[in-house]
């Protein structure tokens, strides 16, 4: 039995993002991811002006006189969701913990899809796949995704985002759209992630909290690893260390953003303690424009 909880949480995720979808993502996701090509539609007749390259000389042929083949963008698209569920993502330091905000962007990103008839999987990993789901069309779906995401309990608590990439390489026989949410807080995915970005159109969203960039002042603190469960005592006081902790978490950003952009890879940033509105609107505009 899933706890009474669990279903009033599902049920307050969809009517918190329903507006957001019906009024503001819904029109921008239809513009920004269109169909992966065009389908056969019917054979007509010929008729002056018509590209005779689009002439169906077997149809012509028995009927004696010109037809052509008429095509339609395939609108369908298949969009997984790709959550990391490792130890860090129970991370924050304000309201809302990173698998918070993850939950929400993901069942926005979902009710999005279903709206223009798209199918919507789900993976969720750490060090190992935990769970996969799918892709399937409905608001009966989404709502399970949304539950599965709330009731999941994490059996790893590292981070291996190849691994996640490679699997989804092996499983998703067709393009397909991915969002893959994660503070990419790992190392050693860069080929993997390039071979994916190649064979699908991937969308990077990293959430991170703001002490994760810039250490507050706190005096001395015990840090605790998330992942690997080790503990360590910090003087956040000291200028020099937390002057040492900011120019590190900037170089390893400054080196995935260029690699990112380097290869042509989408990579939204969102912070926990802002609204994902403005950045995921920030990016559908850029992309509409490069469309």
């Amino acid at each position: 039995m899933i706890p009474s909880e669990i279903l009033e949480k599902v049920r307050f995720i969809e009517i918190h993002t329903r507006h957001l979808v019906n009024d503001i993502f819904g029109g921008e996701y239809h513009s920004v991811f269109k169909g992966q090509g065009m389908e056969f539609s019917e054979v007509r007749e010929y008729m002056p002006g018509d590209d005779i390259r689009a002439i169906d000389w077997n149809v012509t042929a028995r009927f004696g006189k010109p037809f052509i083949k008429r095509f339609e963008e395939e609108r369908e698209l298949t969009v997984m969701l790709a959550v990391d569920g490792s130890g860090s993502a129970t991370y924050g330091t304000g309201k809302v913990l990173k698998s918070d905000l993850a939950i929400e962007i993901a069942a926005v990103l979902a009710f999005s899809a279903i709206k223009n008839n798209d199918k919507v999987g789900l993976m969720v990993f750490s060090g190992e796949i935990e769970k996969f789901v799918p892709p399937k069309k409905g608001r009966g779906h989404v709502l399970r995704l949304i539950r599965d995401l709330l009731y999941h309990e994490p059996a790893g608590r590292e981070t291996r985002i190849g691994l996640a990439l490679e699997y989804m390489l092996r499983v998703l026989k067709r393009r397909s759209v991915i969002f893959l949410l994660s503070d990419f807080i790992d190392e050693g995915f860069e080929v993997p992630l390039k071979l994916v970005s190649r064979k699908h159109d991937l969308i990077l969203l990293r959430l991170e909290d703001p002490t994760e960039k810039d250490l507050p002042n706190l005096g001395l603190v015990k840090w605790y690893d998330p992942e690997t469960h080790e503990e360590a005592w910090l003087d956040t006081s000291s200028a020099a260390v937390r002057e040492q902790f900011r120019n590190q978490v900037t170089q390893r950003r400054a080196e995935f953003d260029g690699f990112c952009k380097r290869h042509a890879i989408d990579l939204i940033t969102i912070d926990t303690q802002q609204s994902y509105v403005k950045p995921l609107m920030d990016y559908f505009t850029t992309r509409s424009a490069r469309l």
